[in-house]
């Protein structure tokens, strides 16, 4: 999924009209499509021993009747439209302006004011903010395609945001976390140590992985995740 759309006074990246009609017509269809023929689908697959729930598809395959055919679609169009949703809210939506930068994804804002920005730049597939302090203000990872990409560069310059082609100016400065390392202060090594944990807890490890990422911030190092590894910096 990869979108820019923009007026004079604001870009916005991810959530494009045609984004939502893809999501919203597209899933819904294709589960009306799929409840429609379930019936029929349930009854071929009955007779697979190879496929699993046959007590279930056995029981579908023997309701011959046209209110079934009614509750399926109707279970298809319902389970699309919420899968939609789901697809929505999982993408990040960033507003850009000459004031702010808002992103927005999980029903949760975050805006950080333009003031505060020193440098923009990618880090692979997150949007990342500094401040003057090299202090990271937002990393977030957007949904855009590999060819859409250049778009968000251009989008932050358009709005008057200092923009860094060869990423990160502190890239240099990362090293490996290594459990208990001497270099780190105790509650540090605590705190990856936990974050380290967390790659394997789906959406609640996402959340704890930002969250712990945040309180890092506050003890003055800079984190950052790749291939399921953590690296770091102090921040001056």
């Amino acid at each position: 999924m990869g979108s820019t759309t923009g007026t004079p006074e604001s870009t916005v990246i991810g959530h494009s009209t045609g984004d939502k009609v893809l999501l919203f017509g597209g899933l819904p269809l294709a589960g009306l499509v799929l409840g429609f023929f379930l019936p029929r689908l349930a009854d071929w697959a009955a007779g697979l021993s190879w496929v699993p729930f046959q007590g279930v598809l056995r029981l579908i395959a023997a309701w011959d009747s046209w209110w079934v055919v009614v509750v399926c679609v109707v279970v298809g169009l319902v389970a699309g439209v919420v899968l939609a949703g789901m697809a929505l809210d999982d993408t990040l939506k960033v507003t850009i302006t000459s004031r702010s930068v808002e992103f927005l994804k999980h029903q949760k804002t975050v805006t950080v004011p333009r003031e505060k920005v020193s440098v923009a730049f990618l880090d692979g597939k997150e949007i990342v903010l500094q401040d003057a302090s090299s202090r990271e203000l937002a990393r977030e990872k957007h949904d855009q395609l590999k060819s859409e990409t250049p778009k968000i560069a251009a989008a932050f310059r358009a709005h008057g945001y200092p923009w860094s082609e060869a990423g990160d100016p502190h890239s240099a400065e990362f090293r490996r976390w290594i459990e208990d390392n001497p270099d780190l202060p105790p509650a540090v090594n605590a705190i990856l140590k936990v974050r380290s944990r967390a790659f394997d807890d789906g959406d609640k490890g996402k959340a704890d992985l930002r969250e712990l990422r945040t309180e890092l911030t506050n003890l003055g190092y800079t984190i950052k995740d790749k291939d399921r590894k953590q690296y770091w910096r102090p921040t001056p």
